[in-house]
């Protein structure tokens, strides 16, 4: 069953039950005081009657029971006869004496009869009954006032109360009906209005498990059902970056294995080759020679990639040497390193980096600075007029050192993919460079390794700066 449903049939049930409760309980306390105020005038009019039987019977006494009795019921009955009562009068065995002719009938006898012997000892009772179809208020007072007890009673009429009672329920009953009907249909057009939005978020949630991953729930209320649309949106954009984010992964490593297998291809497909070559056909000495140096050129290709992928795999499970590294000593270090390299390709170089004490692994860091300064070389175009510069500069948050060349520049939307294993931009000048994609990817997580930040800002034609930054680690 649909909630609406649910809550249409629960808030139907409940106006239902709460007005049966409320007409239940207006109509019996109606009756309830309207029995009260007939109890009330019936105990006056048997007060009464008693009163005036007593003085109407000492006043003919003298001319014998019988006739006192029926002379004085005669001379008081216009008086007590009033508003539908009727007298009566029975002996102590329950017998009526009179009762008129309305009263003579035997089920009224045996209602009085049963009155009268359950007082016991008391002078007065009253009771309700049903006789003949009609509703009956039955009041008897002992009086003394004969030789032997009489019983004095009144017979109300009660009927048209009942009668009204009766009325007054069927009426309630179309009434509750009719407005059953009425809030029914109101509870309905509520129930609808209510679950609207939670329909509305069920089918999209069901548009979006079908692959409509774009769509986003409108709903702006300030409400419950609006903090869970927006709780929705939330959920739905995390579950979008988060398969956006598996399937870049998936991407990258299926490049990375894809890549692998061309890195280790090439330089196996010569190895074997030439292997062949010296096994199968006779060579010359030159030719010998230059089948052994390609052999062994693309032995020890094959030999620093996996020292790289070595690298690679174990950085993060090795624990790491954190240490005081003075940035001067890096300073020359690198420089001394690198002079002949930028000579050899006919670049200007500089490294410059300000009085500071770094933290953490300096051979880890050593190796970070030579590959972003070996990739800025092999950014150069031969003959070109290149410059690169490596400055290292203390900031209120910590140490930056960025490493700046006018090289050939990275595209716009190959930046974010550079530290990914194998990934290469230009792959053909990449491999002649001897570079297997692996220097920028150790670069990021020697950076991560020691909580550190890089911004690569590039520009085709015009060259890169790399930019690193260890915002925990202090200058001195």
């Amino acid at each position: 069953m649909k909630f609406a449903d649910k809550l249409f049939l629960s808030m139907t049930v409940l106006l239902a039950v709460m007005f049966s409760l409320f007409g239940i309980w207006m109509l019996t306390s109606d009756f309830s005081q309207l029995l009260d105020r007939e109890f009330e005038q019936g105990i006056k009019e048997s007060r009464m009657f008693d009163f005036l039987f007593e003085m109407g019977y000492q006043s003919t006494e003298e001319f014998g029971e019988e006739y006192a009795i029926g002379r004085t019921l005669g001379s008081i009955a216009d008086s007590v006869e009033r508003d539908g009562s009727h007298m009566f009068v029975a002996q102590g065995d329950g017998s009526v004496i009179y009762g008129g002719d309305h009263l003579n009938s035997l089920e009224f006898t045996r209602e009085a009869d049963k009155l009268i012997r359950s007082l016991g000892s008391k002078t007065y009772g009253c009771c309700v009954r049903q006789i003949d179809g009609g509703y009956y208020m039955l009041t008897v007072t002992v009086t003394n006032a004969a030789s032997d007890s009489l019983y004095l009673g009144l017979c109300r009429d009660l009927t048209s109360i009942y009668d009204g009672r009766q009325s007054l329920v069927s009426r309630y009953r179309i009434a509750l009906l009719c407005l059953l009907g009425a809030g029914g249909v109101g509870i309905f057009m509520l129930s609808r209005y209510i679950t609207r939005p939670i329909s509305s978020l069920n089918k999209l949630a069901g548009k979006i498990a079908a692959g409509d991953y774009d769509l986003r729930s409108s709903n702006r209320s300030m409400d419950e059902i609006g903090e869970l649309a927006r709780n929705f949106n939330r959920m739905a954009d995390h579950l979008v970056e988060e398969m956006q984010r598996k399937a870049l992964e998936a991407k990258q490593k299926e490049d990375f294995t894809a890549a692998f297998a061309h890195e280790l291809k090439t330089p196996l497909t010569s190895i074997i080759g030439y292997a062949d070559m010296l096994n199968s056909l006779k060579l010359s000495e030159e030719e010998r020679h230059e089948a052994y140096f390609y052999i062994y050129s693309q032995g020890k290709r094959l030999e620093s990639l996996s020292h790289k992928l070595l690298e690679l795999v174990s950085m993060d499970k090795s624990p790491n040497i954190v240490k005081p590294i003075h940035t001067k000593e890096l300073e020359q270090n690198i420089r001394n390193t690198m002079r002949p390299i930028w000579k050899q390709r006919g670049l200007k170089g500089k490294v410059e980096l300000e009085k500071a004490v770094l933290y953490g692994d300096g051979e880890l860091l050593l190796s970070l600075f030579y590959n972003l300064l070996d990739n800025a070389v092999k950014a150069m175009d031969k003959g070109s007029q290149g410059f690169i510069l490596m400055k290292g500069t203390r900031k209120p948050d910590g140490y930056e050192i960025k490493v700046v060349d006018n090289g050939r520049g990275i595209p716009a939307e190959e930046i974010s993919r550079i530290t990914e294993a194998f990934y290469m931009v230009d792959k053909s000048r990449s491999r002649k460079e001897g570079g297997a994609g692996i220097g920028m990817a150790l670069c990021w997580k020697i950076i991560q390794i020691h909580n550190g930040i890089l911004k690569i800002d590039s520009r085709l034609g015009e060259g890169t700066v790399m930019k690193v930054v260890f915002k925990n680690e202090m200058g001195r």
